[in-house]
């Protein structure tokens, strides 16, 4: 028993030590942007402030306009996230469950195309949307493709979850004379919430993060998104590094928020995703 409390306490202390690190640039990027630039350059550098100047970001929002980057940036990710949940979701019941001509190929196409680096169809996608759909300087090159499925990874993730609820239950609801859209609106997406949530938090932090598809679809200032933004900011700024601090941090903090709050169902929907093949 002492023994076993020993090592309890001991991987208790690893696991600290470990998250320490892995929170230590997430520290050092909040306290750099609470010191001036003088501070910034001491050496040794100091583990925190002498003084905590939260005034750093007053000034930081009279030249980078968080507010409206921010929702520029839910603009895009609001209806992506929605409509490429209910799509995938769609996509992947329909490869779990229904019966249709085709259906193995067409999957294993899908799976495929997560082989294909996106620096292929970049140019392509790009031709399209512009020359051949007038889209340029517009949100709906960034939109429009979540309504086609919301990405292979994502439908193949709501397929294996799928896969774990028994077929009695649609059986059992068939015989009640329920079709299929009733089965998934009544028995499967109540029992696949996790993984629904797995999916937008997924496609929520890919679109937090998209610098390159964003920088190739909209060109004014007034449709900069928060990763356009901070990448202008910082280009603007290179010698106040405070600033910059401030303005990652600010950019920062809603993505872990949207994170934290959906954690325990991503945890969850993670572990649950490969119990059946």
């Amino acid at each position: 028993m002492r023994e076993s409390k020993t090592g309890d306490r001991l991987a208790t202390l690893i696991l600290a030590a470990l998250a320490a690190l892995v929170m230590l640039p997430i520290w050092w990027m909040f306290r750099s942007s609470l010191m001036t630039n003088a501070e910034l350059f001491a050496y040794p550098p100091p583990l925190a402030p002498s003084v905590w100047r939260f005034g750093n970001y007053r000034a930081t929002l009279e030249n980078f306009p968080f507010w409206i980057y921010f929702r520029n940036t839910m603009t895009i990710i609001i209806p992506s996230v929605v409509g490429g949940t209910l799509t995938a979701t769609l996509a992947g019941y329909a490869f779990a469950r229904l019966r249709f001509p085709g259906k193995d190929i067409l999957f294993m196409l899908c799976i495929g195309s997560m082989l294909l680096p996106t620096m292929v169809t970049l140019i392509p996608l790009y031709i399209a949307w512009s020359r051949g759909l007038g889209l340029t300087d517009s949100y709906w090159p960034l939109i429009l493709p979540f309504f086609c499925g919301g990405g292979a990874f994502n439908i193949f993730l709501i397929r294996q979850f799928i896969r774990t609820i028994p077929r009695e239950l649609d059986e059992a609801a068939m015989i009640d004379g329920a079709g299929p859209f009733r089965i998934l609106a009544s028995i499967i997406v109540p029992s696949i919430k996790s993984a629904m949530i797995v999916v937008a938090l997924l496609l929520f932090i890919g679109l937090w993060n998209d610098l390159l598809q964003q920088m190739i679809y909209i060109n004014s200032g007034k449709n900069f998104t928060i990763a356009l933004g901070l990448s202008q900011f910082k280009g603007s700024l290179q010698s106040d590094w405070s600033k910059i601090m401030c303005a990652t941090c600010m950019s920062f903090v809603p993505g872990v928020v949207f994170y934290l709050v959906g954690q325990r169902y991503f945890v969850e929907g993670i572990v649950m995703t490969g119990l059946k093949s």
